[in-house]
């Protein structure tokens, strides 16, 4: 089983039928990491490249661990350790991976867009690990595995996610993909955090949390992005916790059988109270194991065979 496409860039790239494949195949491949020893020798001889412009802990670690679980050879890189701090380009970075003749390269980078020009400039597959506050396919993949995982179904569903939505490429990704896959999307947070014109990505708005939480099957919590804040949107993280954060109090307006999400890495106290992030409705964890799944799925469907 394999993905007629090169590359991964966004959510709206895939259709409904390549979300379903790529979900069923990352159940499948799951097991893999429960098993005493945990690899297999699907894609030995594959070399896959993963370069990060950005910090990362989860997504750069769970694409690393997935590689090596699919026994590719893996080879990291980071823009502090990389010909970009002697003020080589994009550009030429590529032709000079490209010339290595890897068979993935996996890229984050602050610049939207950055994934797709690199695409464009080399053979291999490239997979798009998070650009500036456009897309991260993966973890809306990942998202929504979690999802159906623990629901048994995703069309249907009411999705809040709340936080802030304008600087999160989380937030695009997921608005689009359960979207696409039959939920309904409701987002809230402060006006300042919300874009204008988000409805078109086909997500109700209110800056109201308890409204987005009353009958919410999921709530997804975004922390405050203030590396990519321009200007100061809110007077106080206090304050914001106050009048935005997830805390057991607001808790009790929810549904018994609500699931609480979150991309990380958690602020706690702000964004969210430490008991809801650890409480008996929270998957966050499950999120992260669900990462290498998803990660693991889609480089067997894109270099598992031919394409």
């Amino acid at each position: 089983m394999t993905l007629s496409k090169k590359d991964i860039l966004e959510m709206g790239s895939l259709s409904v039928e390549e979300i379903q494949v790529i979900l069923k195949t990352a159940e499948t491949l799951k097991e893999i990491s429960t098993r005493p020893i945990k690899k297999v020798p699907t894609l030995r001889g594959k070399t896959i490249i993963h370069f990060f412009y950005e910090p990362s802990t989860r997504t750069r670690t769970s694409f690393e661990i997935a590689a090596k679980r699919l026994s590719a050879d893996t080879v990291s890189i980071s823009a502090s350790t990389s010909s970009i701090v002697k003020g080589e380009t994009l550009v030429d970075t590529a032709k000079n991976l490209e010339a290595m003749n890897p068979d993935a390269i996996v890229v984050r980078h602050r610049a939207a867009g950055a994934p797709h020009l690199l695409a464009r400039l080399v053979e291999a597959s490239v997979i798009n690990a998070g650009d500036g506050m456009h897309a991260h396919p993966t973890q809306g993949l990942l998202d929504m595995m979690t999802v159906r995982e623990k629901k048994g179904r995703i069309a249907g569903l009411r999705i809040a996610i709340m936080g802030d939505i304008a600087h999160s490429r989380v937030a695009r990704s997921n608005i689009v993909g359960f979207t696409k896959m039959g939920a309904k999307v409701i987002l809230a947070g402060p006006p300042t955090m919300i874009p204008m014109g988000v409805e078109a990505l086909g997500a109700n708005v209110t800056y109201h949390v308890e409204e987005a939480i009353k009958d919410a099957d999921v709530i997804m919590v975004l922390r405050i992005q203030k590396e990519r804040q321009q200007a100061f949107l809110f007077p106080s993280e206090r304050e914001y916790a106050q009048c935005y954060g997830l805390t057991r109090e607001r808790m009790a307006g929810a549904k018994e059988d609500v699931l609480i999400m979150h991309p990380g890495p958690i602020n706690r106290g702000v964004e969210i109270a430490p008991e809801v992030a650890e409480g008996p409705y929270s998957v966050i964890l499950e999120q992260v194991a669900n990462g290498v799944a998803i990660r693991m799925a889609l480089l067997y469907l894109l270099l598992g065979g031919p394409r």
